[in-house]
């Protein structure tokens, strides 16, 4: 069960959204290392890369990636990247997104998202992987923006410069950017997030909730006054969208899981309106 929003009879200065890290808070996963071996039968990353990226992911998911680790799997995933046909990239997350993301979607996040958008709030996905990966991922969970690192692009290529690292204090900077564009009262909105390396992303709104801590950010956690959840049900997303829409799933398409949510989303927002 999800702990509910907190009420407030304070009046919003602007409009509110709630922020959430991607890998460890919405999946329980990596989403880069998630799409290692489509990339691999793809041809663009050969037998060592695939060991080289489930070592960087076992030490995401214990939570052995310090900072000078983390900097050195960035450079190492911006070389990897250099020439990489973008289109090839974009064609393979796509038909390859619900095999291997669906089965790692947060029961909760999820839950969560739904409450978030009753209660009015646009939804943003902020993740430091590339946009080709982490858009249309937001899009399947009904997310309204997404922040995500962005990848200097020429000739339909990859340079293999970062335009944009979301990553760190860099997270908390595109967060005020957005709100300054939206309109939002970042005092009166939400963030979620796993990782210490998002303190400056959780110390930005007013509302921050750590998701499955570690001790060094449950004490950060402490520290600040920190919100603390437990997210513990990965669930299929597409079973997920599919016991919400009945008639979809009648009709022969819980497979266009993607349609399935914009249409969920777009009833939300018609209900706002």
């Amino acid at each position: 069960m999800v702990t509910p929003l907190p009420d407030s009879t304070d009046q919003p200065a602007g409009r509110v959204a709630a922020f959430f890290d991607l890998d460890k808070t919405i999946i329980a996963t990596s989403s880069a290392a998630a799409f290692s071996r489509p990339f691999f039968a793809g041809g663009l990353i050969n037998r060592g890369d695939v060991l080289r990226s489930a070592y960087a992911h076992f030490l995401f998911m214990v939570g052995g990636a310090d900072a000078d680790q983390t900097e050195r799997m960035r450079a190492h995933l911006s070389n990897l990247v250099t020439g990489w046909d973008v289109a090839t990239v974009s064609r393979i997350v796509e038909e390859t997104l619900h095999e291997h993301i669906d089965p790692v979607v947060y029961a909760e996040a999820v839950e969560l998202i739904e409450s978030h958008h009753e209660h009015g709030h646009d939804v943003v996905i902020v993740s430091a992987s590339g946009s080709e990966v982490v858009e249309p991922i937001a899009a399947v969970l009904g997310a309204d923006h997404a922040i995500s690192s962005r990848m200097a692009v020429e000739d339909g290529r990859y340079t293999g410069a970062i335009d944009f690292y979301a990553y760190g204090e860099n997270k908390a900077v595109a967060i005020r950017e957005l709100a300054e564009r939206e309109g939002y009262d970042l005092e009166a909105s939400y963030a979620y997030s796993d990782s210490v390396t998002d303190a400056p992303m959780l110390g930005v709104v007013g509302h921050a909730f750590v998701v499955n801590p570690d001790r060094a950010l449950r004490r950060l956690a402490a520290e600040h006054g920190w919100g603390a959840l437990t997210f513990s049900r990965p669930v299929a997303l597409r079973s997920h969208l599919a016991a919400r829409t009945p008639v979809l799933a009648a009709a022969g398409v819980v497979g266009l899981a993607v349609a399935g949510w914009l249409v969920w989303r777009a009833l939300r927002r018609r209900r706002r309106a």
